[in-house]
Parts: C-alpha cells; structure tokens; sequence
C-alpha cells in the first residue's frame, strides 16, 4: 500500500500590486502563434518546432487532413439517475508512471488526452493502455501553480484540442486542430483563443468544458491579486464564457465581456449535471473551500467574503469545507451526482443533488485506502469513474506507479 503525506495547495496570499495583462480576444483568423512537434511514440525527450506542424511530424499523424472529421469528447451521460461509489469498492490501475497530470479528455475514438504541467506536454492514452506523447506545446512556463493546464475538445472537421497554459506573460487559451488517428495523435499548428490572463506562481485557475450551450467556459484566479477577483475589467478570479473561437458571445451577462461570474479565488473545476446546472469548484484561503452553484453575472464574494457569508451582494456556496479538509480541484458530474476531487485533503468527494432536496457530500479514499492527493475526476467508460492522482507535483509524496488514472465502478444510488 502506497503512503502518502498530507500536502496542501499554497493559500496564504500576500496581496500586491499584480498589473494585468489587456486581453485579446480574437473571434476570427485566429493568430498563429507557438508550434508543435509531433512524435508517434512516447519518447523521453519531446522537441518542440516553429509555428507550423513540424516536417519531423509522423506519416499516420499527417495524413489526417483539415478537412478530415475528427474525435469528439465522450458524450455525457443524459440521466438524470444518481449514482455512488460503493464502500468496498477497489480501484483499478488504468495507467502508471505520469509526470504531474493535470487534465483529461476521453475520446469517442476509445483514447483519452492527459495534460502534464509541468513539461508542457500531451500524452495519448491510448484504448489498449499504452501512453505515447502527442506534442509538447511551445511556450509553456512552469512555476509553482503554473504550466500546462486544462484540456477541452471540441469535435469536428477538423476536431480541435483547447489548453489552458501559462507562458512568461500570462495565462491563455489556445487550440490546435488534432491530426492522425486512435494511436497516432497529433497537433496541427496552435492558435491563440484568448489571452492576457493574469499569471502567478499560485492561483492560476486552469479547467476548461464546453458548455451544453456549446460554448467555452474557463476558470481563472486572483493571480494572487484578491483584489481582481472584484475587478470586472480583469480576467484573473472568474468564470469565462467563450465562443470556440473566442468571440464574447451577445448573451453574456455582461455585455462585451467575457466574464460569466466573479469574484472567485482560485476555481479549477466546473461541470453541468444532468439536468443542465453549472456547478464550479473553489479553492478558499484559510477557512473554507468552496462548491458554488454558477449563475450567469453572480458574484461569488471573495475577497469580501470566504464561504457563506451575510452580504445579500454575494452568492454563497451550496457546501463548503475546512481547507485542510477539501483543496478542491477537478470536478465531474455523472447524472445527478457530483464528483469532486481533493487535493490537500486526499480524497474524493461523492455528492448527491436531486432536482428537488438539498446537496449530500460523501468522503471516499480516505484513510488507509486513500490514493494521495486527487487533482482530476471524470466519467469513465463502461460504468467506473476514473481519478488522476497528483502526487508529482511537488507538494505529495509519490508512490513507485505514481501518479496514476485509476478506476472504480459505479453503482446507480439507492
């Protein structure tokens, strides 16, 4: 049995004068900007390329073309059934011997994109199990908090894989059109979506979903600047909505603006339950970590106020937890139950939200069958759940396989 100690995400924040980068939003003729090279088998040094797809590319990655139909992200399951994690349950290895993973796309190809921070680098998992690196994207600075970050997919002619990243600058979102076929992966030139998110080496937000509106959406922190988290012209604590091509979308709640809600600290998870809710999950500071049901144009109150407060200005959270308890990271839904992964406090958190009662939350993986810290959590196929642990990154103590996707069946609730 792996042992692992208790770490937790930096909280405590010294506010300073954090000058935000203008952002850029462009709706059409996206920018070309870093490059990818494209590798067909998993190797231990990735190179990187100019702005365009690499001669170096693999034949199977280049015959794909633009105008050939891509993967699409595996589609969410439409009951609205509840489902736990039963209490004897075992976890099964789904891959080994990751570098500080931090997001993960299932395919409907069978394969699945893992993001790793801190080498800026995509890997393909593949149906069979095998990891092969798909690119390393150019540009990626990693400190603290910082690298390559989330990962969404939207399917099409050609699919495009969106990053959420953080460079010298800031953090932005890019895309690139994904090339090649199940087991041969690759990356086409990289586009920039949206930039001038503040950077920091802490709270830096991260996770990427389209939307059931088809829509993108981000997470962004304060960048370690509380104060931007109540700023409506800063990007840094909030939820983004996004065209795919980064165009301010008319119904947005503020008009021109990205900005969907405010006044968050450090979200890095967000999911839609079944019945089509927004739910997003927050880092606190010292007192408690958040689940926060979104609502376009809310304020979510930090750094006036951490979990639930008495200002009728803000919204409060549906659940909040101690900080040495929670450290919340990725967030999924399966049906009407939430699945929200904890970092510092080392296990998985099963929550139940009928249409019609109050939001029940559940611990899993504590104690002696905990995994470590837990940084991502989605749907699985045939009926499991798959957890990423994160226990590389610097603040676990790694095990020998770590870190790890594991899975664990589900059962439908009672």
């Amino acid at each position: 049995m792996l042992s692992h100690g208790v770490m937790h995400e930096a909280r405590k924040t010294t506010p300073r004068g954090h000058r935000a980068v203008r952002p850029r939003l462009l709706a059409t003729g996206l920018a070309l900007t870093a490059g990818l090279l494209l590798v067909a088998g998993c190797t231990s040094e990735v190179p990187t390329a100019g702005p365009a797809l690499s001669d170096a590319s693999s034949s199977s990655a280049r015959s794909s073309g633009p105008a050939d139909v891509g993967p699409s992200p595996v589609a969410a399951t439409t009951s609205t059934d509840g489902v736990t994690i039963a209490d004897d349950a075992e976890t099964t290895d789904v891959a080994t011997g990751l570098e500080a993973p931090w997001s993960v796309v299932r395919l409907d190809s069978g394969s699945a994109l893992v993001s790793l921070r801190d080498s800026g680098r995509v890997v393909e998992l593949t149906a069979s199990g095998e990891l092969r690196d798909v690119a390393r994207i150019e540009g990626v600075v990693h400190e603290g908090e910082g690298g390559l970050l989330g990962l969404a997919v939207l399917g099409g002619a050609p699919s495009y894989l969106y990053a959420y990243l953080t460079t010298a600058d800031d953090n932005r979102i890019v895309r690139a059109p994904i090339t090649g076929t199940a087991g041969s992966y690759g990356l086409g030139g990289v586009e920039e979506v949206l930039t001038g998110i503040p950077k920091a080496s802490n709270h830096d937000g991260g996770r990427l979903a389209f939307g059931p509106d088809g829509m993108l959406y981000a997470t962004t922190g304060d960048a370690s600047d509380p104060t931007a988290a109540q700023d409506p012209d800063s990007l840094g604590g909030k939820v983004l909505r996004l065209s795919p091509t980064g165009a301010v979308p008319s119904d947005n709640p503020m008009p021109g603006s990205p900005v969907y809600t405010l006044g968050h600290r450090n979200p890095q998870g967000i999911a839609w339950d079944a019945f089509g809710s927004p739910w997003a999950a927050e880092f606190g500071q010292n007192t408690y970590d958040e689940l926060n049901s979104l609502s376009p144009g809310s304020n979510y109150g930090w750094p006036e106020v951490e979990g639930r407060g008495d200002d009728g200005d803000f919204l409060n959270p549906v659940l909040q937890w101690s900080t040495d308890d929670a450290s919340p990271s990725g967030l999924t839904a399966v049906g009407s139950t939430l699945f929200l992964a904890g970092l510092g406090g080392e296990r998985l958190f099963e929550i139940q939200v009928p249409a019609t009662s109050a939001a029940t939350p559940t611990e899993r993986f504590t104690g002696d069958r905990s995994l470590g810290r837990i940084r991502d959590v989605l749907p699985g196929p045939d009926g499991t759940l798959w957890l990423v642990t994160s226990n590389t990154d610097g603040r676990g103590s790694p095990g020998a396989d770590d870190d790890r996707i594991v899975s664990v069946p589900l059962t439908r609730a009672p």
